[in-house]
């Protein structure tokens, strides 16, 4: 926790035996759509969309203990799921310019993360700029360049909502990478996770997963279905 307030990010290495990551890796490679529909439109960047819907091979990445262990204390409880996210990176990518997660929610800096990232790295080859302290910034942006990190296979990065952050150009093999923004239970996620897997699949779900996608009331009532909690839709 020092590291992280700290620096605004933090690799926890060895999370993924290399069985784990072969099968996640196995199951997601043709899920993956065509390139191009990034938001940076690269040629070299794949993505896969709705991925609760597609598959249950990142399940245990939600919800995994050590990375739950530090969101509960750094998000309210009842935090959410906001996005959930598969992208491959193909040599030649362009660099990806500094941004922070939490630039979505017009709310002045500096201010504690409203949400927080966990990067899942499948390959080798995974890289990130970071600006180590940047989430104590208030509204300046980069003017020096940031430092290279490079998550090693199997590890999980959390990266604070207000970290600036980039990617360097790609130069290494294709890398694969699974990443879970949560967010503090009082705002609107990125993904409408209540229509989008929906109810049947939400079934197939750890309660805990269910939870941080809306299927919870955040009090006094926040997130309440026709006077009821929504857990209540499963019973």
């Amino acid at each position: 926790m020092s590291a992280l307030h700290r620096d605004g990010y933090l690799l926890m290495p060895d999370l993924l035996t290399p069985a784990a990551r072969s099968h996640i890796r196995a199951e997601l490679t043709p899920l993956l759509g065509p390139a191009g529909r990034d938001p940076y439109r690269s040629r070299h960047i794949r993505r896969l969309y709705g991925v609760l819907h597609n598959t249950r091979a990142t399940d245990p990445l939600i919800d995994h203990p050590r990375v739950l262990a530090l969101l509960d204390r750094l998000l309210l409880p009842n935090y959410l799921l906001s996005q959930l996210e598969v992208v491959e990176v193909a040599p030649g990518a362009p660099a990806r310019p500094a941004s922070y997660d939490d630039q979505r929610y017009p709310l002045a800096r500096p201010r504690p993360a409203l949400s927080i990232a966990a990067l899942w790295a499948l390959d080798p080859g995974t890289t990130v700029t970071v600006w180590p302290g940047s989430h104590r910034w208030a509204s300046r942006h980069p003017a020096t360049p940031g430092a290279p990190l490079a998550p090693p296979p199997g590890s999980c990065t959390l990266l604070l909502g207000t970290l600036w952050h980039g990617r360097p150009p790609q130069s290494a093999a294709p890398s694969l990478t699974v990443t879970a923004q949560y967010c503090e239970p009082w705002l609107r996620t990125r993904e409408a996770f209540t229509l989008s897997p929906g109810r049947q699949v939400a079934r197939q779900l750890s309660n805990r997963t269910r939870q941080m996608l809306g299927y919870s009331i955040h009090p006094p009532d926040t997130g309440l279905v026709d006077g009821i909690h929504p857990n209540r839709l499963f019973s």
